[in-house]
């Protein structure tokens, strides 16, 4: 630290400026003087300043091997953590000249060329590291074919593997690297580099590259067949009972990366192998595990594998659900919230084909799930709701059993108003809703009358989602079929007969809305309080006017509501 004070005082620094010469025979003694003084932070700006940077970029068109040696490791620390000593090299086109060297010396393998390399490799990374404009000037480059062409054919020095490692895992975060990433062999070099290490920091360092390069999914298919998931497994396998903190951690990283890679259609269905793949199979043991990682991991990786019908209808034959409810139970009382969101999504997921509904209703999921109507926490909540709407689609039986459950509808009452939580707010409108349309049941409609439900539908009515609009107007339209009497105090009181009047009048208003509100109407007109409000709103007007719009089932409808109104007044 002092004596780099004292050389910056000395003017040394712009001294060396000019001894950074190829012919001089000091070229590279100067520049490891400059590598080791720009160790230290303080001194990565003077060095800058000394206009220390473009003698150093000219020295890396010769020849000389320590020349440029040095001369990358100077460039390297000036870099490093330094936005000036970055700049300035971008500025005098030093990155383009290392990427070349690096090109040209990939092949070859002697002690001299390999060292090079190795502090090539730092210089770029100390260069780029965390700057995305750097990055993706270095990737326009085509760094990346190289450096993966580096990492197979040095696998067996650890140095320059530890660069190629750090670099990649510089630039994997980048979007546009991973398309570059996915015309290389890269998955096949780091299956094989993985599965020769020992140590758990190297282990660490390759997960650290393969988690990013995952999320695409060309790499996740080149993954799965380089065999990752089996060295995956085999690291479950071995940790899965240790309470050792580097044994837990591999544990975790292992198995979030095998969630990872079903994330992708095509990974994923390879892995399903029609539901006999060993490797579903293996995941499948995971849910009765006493660890908790492995339950999330497990949960979520049927979660995963439930994104088709037939894998879906595959699962719930072969006793998936029972598993996954055994799972829930062991969470019911202050169980762990990622384990229950897991399995709620893996169920609701499950649920969604028309054959697995009543199956999974004769299985009990109704009553598992509804023990998580306590639940405080959003996901939870988010999740349970969006279960039971799969479950009760088109399940009249279903629907009214809830529907008449004056604790569910209650507390969706409740979450009706959760103005925190958009996504729970949304789904519990979506069931409300449900419940009525598919039981079609004047017990449920009195329960949500009673409950206080029917304002958050008619609010439901004016969503900017036109999928929610229907299902409200659709759900208010029963209400006023069945129960018009009960609930025309509650439908005044939200002023339902203006919010029609306001998506009759509204050009945006989809045409499914705008038929939707009009059959509503033309129910809400045997109630007297409503009739009158009707009345005293110009309805006719707005109605007359739909007579002539384009689509043809809006302007049917129109005629109809015209005539009703018409007679009723």
């Amino acid at each position: 630290m002092e004596t780099s004070e004292k050389i910056q005082k000395s003017g040394v620094l712009q001294v060396f400026a000019s001894l950074l010469t190829p012919q001089s025979s000091c070229t590279a003694k100067v520049a490891n003087i400059i590598a080791e003084v720009a160790r230290n932070e303080f001194m990565r700006n003077p060095c800058v300043d000394a206009g220390l940077i473009p003698p150093l970029v000219q020295l890396l068109n010769c020849k000389d091997q320590e020349v440029l040696l040095q001369t990358g490791r100077a460039l390297g620390n000036i870099c490093y953590d330094s936005h000036e000593g970055r700049n300035a090299v971008d500025h005098a086109g030093g990155a383009h000249i290392v990427v070349d060297h690096l090109r040209s010396l990939c092949s070859k393998t002697d002690p001299a060329s390999e060292k090079l390399l190795t502090v090539f490799c730092g210089m770029l990374m100390n260069y780029s590291n965390e700057n995305d404009t750097l990055q993706s000037q270095l990737i326009n480059m085509g760094v990346i074919p190289t450096l993966v062409k580096l990492l197979g054919i040095h696998c067996q020095n650890a140095a320059l593997t530890e660069m190629c490692l750090v670099a990649f895992g510089n630039l994997a975060e980048l979007e546009s690297s991973k398309e570059q990433f996915a015309y290389t062999n890269i998955a096949e070099e780091l299956v094989k580099l993985f599965k020769k290490q020992i140590e758990h920091d190297k282990k660490e360092m390759i997960f650290e590259v393969l988690a990013p390069l995952a999320e695409n999914d060309v790499i996740k298919l080149q993954l799965v067949e380089a065999g990752l998931v089996e060295c995956l497994l085999e690291i479950v396998q071995k940790t899965v009972d240790s309470d050792k903190e580097d044994d837990i951690a591999e544990l975790k990283t292992a198995s979030d990366l095998m969630v990872l890679l079903l994330l992708g259609d095509e990974s994923m269905q390879k892995l399903f192998e029609g539901g006999k793949g060993s490797v579903f199979q293996r995941v499948l043991s995971w849910i009765p595990s006493n660890s908790h990682q492995l339950q999330l991991a497990g949960a979520l990786a049927i979660a995963n594998f439930a994104r088709n019908d037939g894998n879906c209808i595959h699962m719930v034959d072969n006793g998936i659900v029972q598993k996954l409810m055994d799972l829930l139970d062991r969470h019911v009382e202050d169980g762990n919230v990622t384990v229950q969101h897991a399995a709620l999504s893996a169920l609701r997921n499950l649920a969604i084909p028309v054959v697995n509904k009543a199956k999974m209703l004769s299985a009990g999921v109704a009553e598992a799930v509804l023990k998580f109507l306590r639940s405080e926490m959003p996901p939870v909540q988010f999740k349970l709701l969006g279960t039971l709407r799969m479950l009760i689609d088109a399940q009249a039986e279903a629907a009214e059993q809830l529907g008449k459950n004056v604790k569910l509808v209650e507390r969706l009452v409740e979450w009706c108003e959760a103005k925190d939580h958009a996504g729970v707010m949304g789904e519990s409108n979506r069931l409300l809703s449900a419940l009525i349309r598919h039981s079609k049941s004047k017990d449920v409609i009195r329960t949500i009358v009673q409950s206080g439900g029917i304002k958050h539908l008619v609010t439901m009515a004016t969503s900017e989602h036109v999928i929610m609009q229907n299902e409200a107007l659709v759900a208010l339209a029963l209400i006023a079929a069945l129960e018009l009497v009960t609930a025309e105090k509650d439908l005044e009181n939200a002023q339902l007969v203006q919010i029609l009047h306001r998506l009759l009048s509204d050009d945006r208003s989809a045409p499914e809305i705008k038929y939707n509100s009009m059959v509503l109407i033309c129910a809400l007109i045997g109630s007297e309080p409503l009739q009158k409000e009707v009345q005293s709103m110009a309805f006719l007007e707005v109605v007359s006017k739909l007579r002539s719009h384009e689509n043809k089932t809006v302007a049917q409808q129109a005629s109809l509501t015209e005539q009703r109104l018409a007679v009723e007044s």
